[in-house]
């Protein structure tokens, strides 16, 4: 194993941690919407391995994304409530995904929708892999990391056509928007449309079809907090079936 894929997870987890404490000082100073750190958050989250595989490259494989992804859920474990009331730059890094209205929940729900998502993905990384096109596995991961991570400060900001859903170990609703759900199905057509080498004329009709349709009627319905793993799975599920075709 290249030892820059540990150097790299490393910087990228740290760099993290530094974006999650100057948002919580954002939040607790001066009384920014978590609603929009947070998402800063997953934003960073999302880019911030691109650079970082520009400073350190390594070779890309199943086996670096699994130990990304075990570091990431591994990491969580700072956030429990000894810790972060132990150290306070920690408890203020909390602060910047620490939704008022997802207390008690805001780490189980993340922790598990981490975990969930991680279990959903190692499949489809499999299968992309078995059939020698793994950029198809870009797809979900465009839709969730840009499309689901737009709806919430989108319906914040533009929304004005509200929907309810649940949540996983409450029975809270939880208020979405049309507006904010537009974005999961734009990006979706974007995505299949950036990959569309990888169809056949037939197929991409098909997939410009079904998977904005689907991943945008799957977030909308997905319980809050946990959208990860079923954007994952049905993404997923939507090209296996596209590819039968």
């Amino acid at each position: 194993m290249e030892m820059n894929v540990f150097l790299a997870q490393g910087a990228t987890i740290a760099i993290h941690l530094i974006i999650s404490f100057i948002n919580g000082l954002m939040v607790k100073h001066f009384h920014v919407r978590v609603n929009y750190t947070r998402k800063i958050n997953h934003f960073f989250l999302f880019f911030l391995p691109i650079f970082i595989n520009s400073w350190l490259p390594y070779t890309h494989t199943m086996v670096s994304t699994f130990i990304g992804m075990g570091i990431m859920i591994g990491i969580l474990g700072i956030y429990i409530e000894p810790i972060r009331h132990r150290f306070t730059w920690i408890g203020i890094a909390f602060l910047s995904f620490d939704r008022p209205e997802d207390r008690p929940y805001t780490l189980l729900w993340l922790t598990t929708q981490v975990i969930a998502g991680s279990i959903v993905i190692i499949p489809l990384y499999t299968y992309f892999y078995s059939i020698g096109m793994m950029q198809l596995i870009y797809i979900p991961i465009l839709i969730n990391g840009i499309g689901d991570g737009l709806a919430e400060p989108v319906g914040i900001r533009f929304g004005k056509h509200y929907y309810k859903t649940r949540a996983l170990f409450t029975k809270r609703r939880y208020v979405r928007t049309i507006e904010g759900s537009a974005c999961v199905f734009i990006t979706s057509i974007v995505s299949v449309v950036l990959f569309k080498e990888l169809f056949s004329d037939l197929q991409f009709m098909a997939a410009l079809f079904i998977i904005p349709v689907t991943m945008t009627i799957v977030e909308a319905i997905s319980p809050h907090t946990w959208d990860t793993p079923f954007l994952y799975g049905a993404s997923g599920l939507s090209i296996y079936g596209i590819f039968m075709i």
